[in-house]
């Protein structure tokens, strides 16, 4: 079980093809992703709206439904994480850096450079872009990895399958699954996972780079992210050999704590009353008007249409490509829990964190932006939340605080990352050894090393989405899989009594 599989050998050639493409033909690259992907975008956008409201639905039908009593394990089995570090767990690996970059800069630019539907600068935009910042961060993302990771997780530690992609589609297709269909899935999956924790281990790179211009003078460019990537490369090695239940166990604690403090800094020396106050009412109108937010393709504006392709369905497209690796490691973590403790757990509690996330920054952001504090709208994504902290009491100590946040988060992501591709490539090992996650961590790195230097991040991020697109295909075969498992798990039940 923990020998390289040949899919491990698959995905790394396709890997050291697609990034060395990336590296010798930077742009070239990048005009042949953006063309496909903006294909993607605009002649499947229906297909990921009706997809993800599809997995919603669904995730609540999970909760209520007479499978929510089955346990993800034997029956005696019981969760070897507590609910507080579990759920920290999930929220590290699923969105945890992402959080931290976005979490200011996403409802500043839905309120002030370009909004959804509103005017700019007006209380509509001011409404409207938390909302649609809690609907790309919310209950659809977490359905969405909660129900291929319960698909995951059932089969694992129910049924004794390997941990792989492949094996959950074995109540449809059978032994096909061990032959070179279930490698070519496996292989779709590492290349996601592979070159998404890439990407923004890049991105986590330039946004560190900026935070330590900011507090120390570190200048900007491929020399000092580099020297950043190398050192959170032996952080997250070093996490990543101590193991599951130490290394990220107590990274994704220290994150939530990080996190929290930062939240309640915000908070209290904030705008306080209107935070909880767009919070209240921005998460009233998101609950009001999910049904049609869910299914908005605006067929008749172009200009709407733009926005939607540019914010809406490029992030459904680039969750679903986080999907093997986010969904595989909370079912990993999940041992042990019945159905509806993890799917309410892990729609519920990450979507809440986001929304409290969203409505503090966003709002101090915006209101900062209003009242001519700082003019934030013309920072980079990377330097808004340092903008936004230099315009606060406490500036540099809590800005040292969110360097540290980022980075944890970073190592985490990277650590949870080399777990995953370690699964995967050991025919689903739940212990894959150290020398091969220390294989994929340096690989990692090496890859957003090289994209950092020739500027390929963008085109490495469309390569992920166009990724996303047949592994969409995959998890609808998942779904019907999982439901004839659990159907034909409550027979047995019934036959046993």
């Amino acid at each position: 079980m923990k020998k390289l599989s040949i899919t491990f050998y698959i995905t790394m050639g396709l890997v050291i093809l697609a990034a060395g493409y990336g590296a010798l033909q930077p742009e070239s690259f990048e005009t042949i992703t953006t063309t496909i992907k903006s294909f993607v975008a605009s002649s499947f956008g229906w297909y990921y709206m009706l997809l993800m409201t599809f997995m919603l639905a669904l995730s609540i039908f999970f909760i209520f439904s007479p499978y929510g009593k089955i346990r993800l394990g034997k029956d005696t089995d019981r969760p070897q994480f507590s609910t507080v570090t579990w759920i920290s767990m999930l929220f590290s690996a699923g969105m945890g850096i992402g959080l931290v970059f976005y979490g200011a800069a996403e409802p500043l630019s839905h309120y002030a450079i370009n909004p959804a539907t509103a005017e700019p600068n007006t209380a509509a935009a001011f409404k409207e872009a938390l909302r649609q910042s809690f609907f790309h961060w919310g209950f659809h993302v977490w359905a969405m990895y909660g129900v291929v990771g319960l698909s995951l997780a059932f089969f694992q530690f129910r049924k004794d399958e390997p941990g792989l992609i492949s094996a959950t589609l074995k109540p449809i297709f059978g032994k096909k699954m061990e032959g070179p269909f279930g490698i070519l899935i496996d292989v779709l999956a590492i290349f996601a996972t592979a070159f998404g924790v890439a990407t923004s281990l890049g991105f986590g790179a330039v946004q560190i780079n900026a935070g330590l211009n900011y507090l120390f003078g570190m200048s900007i460019g491929i020399v000092s992210q580099i020297i950043i990537v190398a050192i959170v490369t032996v952080l997250f090695i070093a996490s990543a050999w101590s193991g599951l239940s130490k290394g990220i166990k107590y990274l994704s604690n220290t994150n939530l704590v990080l996190a929290l403090a930062i939240l309640v800094f915000v908070v209290l020396l904030g705008p306080t009353l209107l935070i909880f106050d767009m919070l209240t009412d921005s998460f009233g109108g998101y609950l009001a008007n999910i049904v049609q937010m869910s299914l908005r393709t605006a067929p008749l504006s172009l200009t709407d249409r733009e926005w939607l392709e540019d914010w809406t369905i490029f992030y459904w497209a680039w969750w679903i490509s986080w999907a093997p690796f986010v969904s595989m490691f909370i079912a990993r973590v999940s041992k042990g829990r019945t159905i509806k403790e993890f799917v309410t757990a892990v729609l519920v509690a990450p979507t809440i964190l986001g929304a409290i996330w969203f409505s503090a920054f966003g709002s101090t952001a915006i209101d900062m932006q209003k009242r001519g504090v700082a003019d934030l709208a013309k920072a980079s994504t990377e330097l808004t939340i340092f903008e936004m902290f230099h315009a606060m009491p406490l500036a540099t100590i809590v800005s040292i605080f969110a360097v540290v946040l980022i980075a944890c988060f970073f190592i985490t992501s990277a650590d949870s990352a080399t777990f995953v591709l370690g699964m995967l490539s050991t025919n689903g090992s739940l212990t894959p050894p150290n020398k091969v996650k220390l294989i994929w961590g340096i690989t990692l790195s090496v890859i957003a090393t090289i994209l950092l230097a020739v500027n390929g991040l963008d085109a490495l991020q469309n390569t992920i989405i166009i990724a996303a697109l047949p592994f969409s295909f995959v998890m609808l075969f998942m779904i019907a899989s999982l439901i004839m498992g659990l159907r034909k798990e409550v027979r047995q039940t019934k036959t046993k009594k």
